[in-house]
């Protein structure tokens, strides 16, 4: 291996480093919801605010790190994340209200945010001839996170409190950014991006495909962000688990999405992604549906490993789908713009779902009419695609 590829393979180590921990800071709040509600006296509806704010930070700093891209080089606004997520675990280590714990989940979510718009179009750079065997692997690093959150939330609380989960994000967060300093500035870094410092001309050229992204992306990502986040409620309420194993089973769902990512990812470099991605919305529709109609708990859950792995495999073609199409001037501003538009539909899921929850709806009920309601989208999209109105790449810079 020549010096410049062993750099490049260390920064893409650094990266995936970092991006287990952003991703954690996203989901742990769905295996803290219980603990939360018991230390705050939360209900359904505010537990959930509460963890939309996260998803809803993730959202609202995409678009204005877009531009900060067209003026600022990738790593550094990569270092800038690390520094932010650092200081906003240990800020929400120390809230003794829920505003102060809603703040500082809105401050983890602008971190991971800003990381996955800066992040993606670098990693698709490091490796442009296998953009979703790269994205796969650094979503995979992601998905890590997302496993291992219920299992570290129930071992941190059985011997600390909800509060050492904060803490010990806060050290790794501190450990993971200087590493990626250290590694970054001594890395040759591609000069793909260098062209991109129009962020509305990216947009008004690339618009057809953003828009087919997020009309995928976002609304599947409503449903699921409502979903996972009252999985664990979900189960103790509807299906009879205790909480211990109702948590365990949050970290099946999540598991399951880290061959998902490897293997998927690996598939968007050898499919049409337009049909990968609309069986992957049919698949997430059928099994939600089949976990809302079984028992078991065998049933449970085999439906629910199936519907872990069919979300999660969404999120690399997507991924492969935006960013090995478009051209090196437009790569990262159309994805800012991509990343925040579904963000923001997607972010408000586990608020919609905690509310409607709290006037009297039943769990079953209320993801059935979900599913049938992304049903009515893929019926939708199907017609697009089979008129050739669904665009299969982006448009030429």
């Amino acid at each position: 291996m020549n010096r410049s590829s062993d750099h490049r393979g260390r920064l893409f180590g650094s990266l995936c480093a970092l991006v287990f921990l952003v991703n954690f800071a996203r989901v742990v709040f769905a295996p803290l919801v219980e603990p939360l509600r018991a230390a705050f006296g939360l209900s359904a509806g505010v537990a959930g605010l509460v963890v939309t704010l996260a998803w809803l930070g993730s959202a609202l700093l995409r678009l204005p790190t877009g531009y900060l891209l067209t003026r600022v080089s990738r790593q550094r606004v990569v270092l800038g994340t690390g520094v932010v997520l650092t200081g906003a675990a240990a800020f929400a280590a120390t809230a003794q209200s829920v505003v102060a714990l809603g703040a500082g989940a809105l401050l983890l979510g602008l971190a991971s945010g800003a990381y996955f718009v800066a992040a993606n179009p670098l990693v698709s750079e490091l490796f442009p001839s296998s953009v979703g065997r790269a994205m796969g692997v650094h979503g995979t690093a992601s998905q890590l996170a997302a496993a291992a959150a219920p299992l570290a939330v129930g071992g941190l609380i059985a011997v600390r409190s909800w509060r050492a989960v904060f803490v010990a994000l806060a050290v790794a967060g501190a450990v993971a950014t200087a590493a990626f300093y250290l590694i970054a500035r001594r890395a040759t870094l591609p000069a793909a991006g260098t062209a991109d410092r129009d962020l509305l001309g990216a947009i008004r050229r690339q618009w057809r495909i953003v828009l087919a992204a997020v009309a995928i992306v976002g609304t599947t990502g409503f449903v699921w962000n409502g979903f996972f986040n009252f999985y664990v409620t979900y189960l103790v309420e509807t299906k009879a688990f205790g909480e211990p194993l109702a948590r365990r089973m949050l970290t099946v769902v999540f598991a399951a999405g880290v061959p998902a990512f490897w293997f998927t990812g690996r598939l968007a470099d050898r499919v049409a992604y337009v049909p990968l991605l609309l069986s992957i919305l049919g698949g997430f529709v059928a099994s939600l549906l089949a976990l809302t109609a079984v028992d078991s708990t065998a049933l449970v859950i085999a439906v629910s490993v199936v519907l872990g792995y069919v979300i999660h495999g969404l999120f690399p073609t997507i991924d492969t789908y935006l960013l090995a199409s478009l051209p090196d001037r437009h790569r990262a501003s159309a994805y800012a713009f991509y990343s925040a538009s579904m963000m923001l539909v997607q972010a408000s899921g586990s608020v919609v779902v905690g509310t409607i929850r709290d006037a009297g709806v039943g769990f079953d009920a209320l993801f059935r009419s979900l599913a049938l309601g992304l049903g009515v989208v893929l019926v939708g999209l199907l017609v697009l695609y089979r008129a050739d109105a669904l665009p299969d790449g982006a448009r030429e810079a």
